[in-house]
C-alpha cells in the first residue's frame, strides 16, 4: 500500500515531444543549424558531392560546396522542462523533394532557412508549408559577403504574410539557432490560439 506521503509527492511532468522540420535550398545551412543546436550528437547523411550532381543540382552561389544532405539531418534540443524539439533537416536539392512529404508527417512547425545570395532556392519550402497550413518561420542565415536585407525586404521578396516571423540568424551559433526555434514555438502557439479563438 502506498503511503500518504507518496500520494502528495509532485510528479515530474513528461516533456512534450515536438517534431520540427528545417528546410531550405541547397547550401542554406540546414545541417549547420541542426548540428549547432542539437544537445545530442546529430545524425547527418552528408555525402561528398560527385560529378553526377554537376549539371543536375543548382550550385550557383555555392560553388565551393563539397558535401550535401542526401536523406535527412536529425537532432534534439530541450527548449523547456515541458518541450523537447526533434529536428528533421530536409535535403535541399530538387531531386530529393519527394522525401519532404514523409519528413513533414506529424510536424508541428518548420524553419525555412533563407540564403539571400540565392533567395529563390527557398521558394519551394515556403510554398510547401503554406499549402499544408503548417506554421513556419523564415530564418535568414547571414553569410559573409552577402548583402544585408531588412526583414521587410525579405518578407516582400518571399511574399509571406505579416503573421510569418522573419528572423535574422547565424546557423553556426547555438544561441542564434536556439532563438530561431524559440520564435517558431511561440509562432506555433500563437497560431493554435488564434485557430481556437476564431
Amino acid at each position: 500500500m502506498a503511503s500518504a506521503d507518496s500520494d502528495t509527492q509532485p510528479t515530474e511532468a513528461i516533456p512534450h515531444a515536438v517534431k520540427i522540420i528545417v528546410a531550405g535550398g541547397l547550401g542554406a545551412g540546414k545541417t549547420t543549424l541542426v548540428s549547432s543546436v542539437s544537445e545530442i550528437a546529430p545524425l547527418s547523411t552528408e555525402e561528398l558531392m560527385t560529378e553526377a550532381s554537376y549539371g543536375v543540382d543548382d550550385l550557383g552561389g555555392v560553388e565551393d560546396k563539397t558535401t550535401t544532405t542526401v536523406a535527412l539531418d536529425f537532432g534534439r534540443i530541450t527548449i523547456s522542462k515541458d518541450i523537447v524539439l526533434y529536428l528533421f533537416g530536409t535535403p535541399g536539392q530538387d531531386r530529393f523533394w519527394f522525401m519532404w512529404e514523409e519528413l513533414a508527417e506529424g510536424a508541428l512547425g518548420a524553419v525555412v532557412l533563407a540564403d539571400t545570395r540565392r533567395l529563390d532556392t527557398c521558394f519551394h519550402a515556403v510554398d510547401f508549408f503554406e499549402r499544408r497550413n503548417l506554421p513556419f518561420v523564415v530564418a535568414v542565415n547571414r553569410f559573409e559577403g552577402a548583402t544585408a536585407y531588412s526583414e521587410e525586404e525579405v518578407r516582400e521578396a518571399l511574399d509571406v504574410s505579416a503573421s510569418v516571423p522573419v528572423v535574422m540568424a547565424d546557423a553556426r551559433e547555438r544561441m542564434s539557432s536556439k532563438e530561431v526555434l524559440v520564435q517558431l514555438v511561440s509562432h506555433v502557439l500563437r497560431s493554435r490560439q488564434a485557430a481556437l479563438s476564431g
